[in-house]
């Protein structure tokens, strides 16, 4: 179980009430702060819990029904919760958020009923009941009769219309369940649930066990009851009414591992259940690779996909109900190259869960990573055997790769460490959790061997299905399965320290003797960072790869240690990272890079991921010259791997950006050119779907970073025919890959009359990818007569909360009007952030991070000082985008430096 306990009581006496009311971000919030909630007359001595709840409560079973009509504005019901108390109390603090609760019971075994007051206190949801009398120690029910408004941004229980239809969806991860349930709202807190939802006749209800009656209710209404779930907490319940397609399949048929077959179904808004086919076809196959790889069996009596009209994330695992934003998922028959990729990694992803969270799942926020990164995990090792030739282990490394660079902050944080606070619980959503946990795993698998630690994975959800397990749990179950103490080491050393180690290598020849290699580690620091050397060292599993020998693995857990090279002669080049999987970046003397460059072709495509990062961190500590790094981008692009030969190009937008003059442009057309025309021939008619999204994605590159004449042309012709503007309309002439891309350039190279046909068919196109690439698309407008017509769409109805939001990072990556955009959104900060999908107010602060001027700096700190507390948890993206301009301003010299020479090619 968990070694923390986050909530810490405290006494606070009467004078203090007022003080801590002033408070900007207490830590402990006084009852009877907040003038919006009744706080009672005698509560002034109870404190309410900011983070988790106290222990001592601990509900067994929850009975929900709840009349749901998405015709309406809000809802209504009734909950039941079984609870069992370790002592006998007068106050059980909970979770409930803007619920208008009528009427509030404890029920005792024997039918004793004691009356109670339903409170709320913070605004993340902290609530209590408070009892007339003592409730004694031991079995209690806990009955609330309540009723609240749908919700209409996209959190909680909210209601949302698509083509003239409302539905009701209910988002709970990760603390928005307490948004429409009086409950005990952790992960940690399982439970079973039996529920009952009344709807309009005729429509369909999902949620996470199978329907299993309905009955008429009068007045156009009808019951549904579903069967009792496996237990599972609050942030998995799936609760969603409207008038959906279903699109029922064949069910997945009994295995070795499993007895019973699963009822798989797709579930869509109104005329878009054969959009579905796609994701429904692949489902079965995934679901045996799993159950195959663990040895397990899929845990739940049915598996609906759920498509949502709306939905504040790419998808949510709810459990037996996964629900996924539309455009995720409903890519009709023939999906594009880089939409079904998506497709792919993010349905292995989500699937994952059912064991790795659902099953299983973390006590509490700060062992976020047990699930969210042993699915990113499992996504490639699930995809290889799905299709070994798809290239998903290099798009994995590349995921894991692209965490270094949070991971490179000071202001980072380490894949586990304490959320005190409810509104920091969803910082821990980011790239650390994800991204770099799938880099470590994937590092200690590779290490240690696949045989030996996927077994123990089976094994660590065996000893723990339908309960909880903290890292040391984890630690435990993996260490005695394979009795590798250290792989335990090593986990705990990348988990619980933030930051990427730093290789530094020095190859020591001559003599009798074979050559030493010495490697000093420390954390890897850019230029202009505040990082402090402070002798942090890892439990690094590394493997070295030379011409003389093909691998050679050691376990390096000392600040400096010393390697006998095996061989007798000293090796031509050394690559410090064989096979690329080690979590880590490396430099060394520049004749050693010399020596890897002139090999580059014959190295692995994920030891090539590894020198080119490597190559750039460098550089960007100040250790690596602009020759070598040029070499670097030229070598990448001979590559006939995607992922190599995109990994430079995130670099070079970043240093065209930020460092090059506008004089600069032909000459850095012309490198581009170079380096990449080669290619686009090449590919440009391949049979190959990971050669047509190499494509793709270079020709986004050439067409808005170069500004490729021949590009553009061709990207402005297809916008012209797909959307039909002054030619007749060809649905088939862009595909969703190139949506983005193509409609940028039309809103570029149009003048101004582009944007109202442009407008005009968003509303008439049903096309979720269309909606949001066009979106972006408009941010990236140019022409400052527009100004006023794209801020007035932002806050419109016209376009949706996650549309708005991405419509504002690309207006503010454009330098031409990022500065008109940024005073718009510094004077319409509050009406910005009531658009943004609640979960994501806290990144509010990124929007700036595009800036490379230490003056905004400031500007920023003072909008975050007037107006932070209407975006809770920005604290830690505040400090991010701070260091991210910060780091920016110190890299001008050298990445000018760099810029000079690419455009002196």
């Amino acid at each position: 179980m968990s070694n923390h306990n986050y909530f810490t009581s405290r006494r606070v006496i009467m004078k203090s009430l007022l003080l801590t009311c002033l408070l900007p971000f207490p830590l402990f919030v006084v009852v009877g702060c907040n003038p919006s909630r009744d706080a009672g007359a005698n509560s002034v001595s109870y404190i309410a819990p900011a983070g988790k709840l106290p222990g001592g409560v601990r509900p067994q079973a929850y009975r929900l029904n709840l009349l749901l009509d998405p015709r309406r504005d809000d809802f209504s019901g009734r909950v039941e919760i079984d609870v069992q108390l370790e002592s006998p109390t007068k106050r059980i603090w909970l979770h409930g958020e803007d619920l208008r609760v009528a009427k509030v019971r404890a029920i005792l075994p024997a039918g004793q009923e004691v009356a109670a007051d339903y409170e709320e206190f913070e605004d993340s949801g902290v609530a209590s009941l408070s009892f007339a009398d003592e409730v004694p120690a031991g079995f209690v029910t806990l009955s609330l009769q309540y009723s609240a408004a749908f919700n209409r941004n996209l959190a909680g229980l909210f209601k949302v219309e698509e083509q003239g239809d409302a539905y009701v969806l209910a988002k709970t991860e990760s603390i928005q369940a307490r948004k429409y349930l009086p409950g005990f709202d952790e992960p940690g807190l399982k439970a079973t649930f039996d529920i009952v939802l009344t709807i309009p006749a005729g429509y369909v209800a999902i949620s996470n066990a199978p329907e299993i009656s309905r009955k008429p209710e009068g007045e156009g209404l009808e019951s549904v009851t579903f069967a009792t779930t496996r237990p599972m907490p609050t942030y998995l319940l799936s609760l969603s009414v409207g008038p959906f397609d279903i699109v029922e399949r064949a069910a997945i048929p009994p295995s070795e591992f499993r007895s019973r077959p699963v009822q798989l179904r797709g579930i869509a808004r109104k005329g878009r259940g054969a959009d579905m086919n796609y994701i429904l076809d692949i489902t079965p196959r995934m679901v045996e690779i799993f159950e195959r790889q663990l040895q397990r069996p899929y845990p739940y009596q049915k598996l609906d996909i759920v498509a949502a009209p709306q939905w504040p994330s790419g998808a949510t695992e709810l459990s037996a109900a996964i629900t996924y934003r539309e455009q995720t998922i409903l890519l009709g028959d023939e999906p594009a190259p880089g939409a079904r990729l998506s497709l792919l990694q993010v349905h292995a992803h989500e699937l994952s869960h059912m064991w790795f969270g659902n099953l299983v799942t973390p006590p509490w926020w700060d062992d976020l990573w047990l699930k969210e990164g042993i699915a990113s995990w499992s996504e490639p090792v699930i995809l290889r055997v799905f299709e070994p030739d798809g290239g998903h282990d290099l798009d994995a490394l590349v995921s894991s790769i692209g965490a270094m660079l949070q991971d490179s902050l000071a202001s980072t944080r380490a894949i586990r460490e304490p959320i005190a606070e409810n509104s920091n619980i969803r910082n821990a959503y980011d790239s650390i959790t994800y991204s770099k946990s799938l880099g470590v795993i994937h590092m200690v698998d590779q290490y240690f061997g696949a045989e030996k630690f996927r077994s123990a994975m089976g094994r660590y959800v065996e000893a723990f299905a339908d309960g909880v397990a903290d890292s040391s749990d984890f630690y435990a179950v993996i260490g005695e399965e394979t009795n590798t103490p250290e792989l335990t080491e090593t986990f705990r050393s990348f988990v619980e320290q933030k930051g990427v180690p730093l290789l530094d290598l020095e190859l020591q020849c001559g003599g009798e003797s074979s050559p030493m290699l010495q490697i000093h580690q420390r954390r890897y620091k850019p230029l202009g960072s505040s990082i402090v050397d402070s002798g942090q060292k890892w439990t690094v599993p590394v493997c070295l790869r030379s011409d003389r020998v093909a691998q050679q693995c050691l376990m390096l857990t000392e600040s400096d240690q010393a390697v006998r090279l095996q061989g007798e002669s000293c090796p031509q080049w050394l690559l410090p990272n064989a096979g690329g999987s080690g979590y880590y970046r490396w430099n060394m003397a520049e004749a050693q890079w010399q020596g890897l460059l002139q090999n580059f072709t014959e190295f692995k495509p994920a030891e090539a991921l590894s020198i080119i990062d490597s190559a750039f961190a460098a550089y960007e500590a100040g250790t690596l010259s602009e020759s070598v790094l040029l070499q670097v981008v030229q070598q990448s692009a001979k590559s006939d791997k995607r992922q190599v030969l995109m990994a430079p190009l995130a670099f070079l937008q970043k240093y065209h950006r930020n460092y090059l003059g506008s004089a600069d442009q032909p000459a850095f057309l012309q490198f581009a050119q170079a380096l990449y025309q080669p290619v686009l021939d090449r590919t440009a008619d391949s049979s190959s779907r990971d050669q047509q999204l190499l494509h793709r994605e270079l020709m986004n590159f050439m067409a808005l970073t170069a500004k490729d004449p021949d590009a553009r042309r061709q990207m402005l012709a297809k916008a012209y025919a797909f959307t039909g503007f002054g030619v007749m309309r060809d649905a088939r002439a862009l595909d969703s890959d190139l949506y983005s891309t193509a409609l940028t350039v039309a809103l570029q190279d149009s003048g101004g009359a582009f944007l109202p046909h442009l407008l005009k068919v968003r509303s008439e196109l049903d096309d979720p990818l269309f909606e949001r690439a066009s979106a972006d698309a408009i941010g990236s407008n140019l022409n400052p007569d527009q100004l006023d017509q794209i801020h007035d769409l932002v806050l419109s109805d016209e376009i949706g909360a996650r549309e708005a939001v991405g419509l504002m990072h690309a207006a503010l990556l454009e330098p031409e009007l990022r500065e008109q955009h940024w005073q718009w959104f510094v004077r319409n900060f509050v009406a910005v952030v009531a658009k943004i999908p609640e979960q994501s107010r806290r990144n509010t602060p990124a929007l700036a991070s595009a800036f490379c001027d230490a003056d905004k700096i400031e500007e920023l700190r003072q909008l975050f000082r007037e107006h932070g507390g209407l975006t809770p948890g920005y604290l830690r993206s505040l400090s991010q985008t701070e260091e991210q301009i910060q780091l920016c301003v110190a890299l001008r010299e050298r990445g000018r430096a760099f810029a000079s020479i690419l455009t002196a090619q």
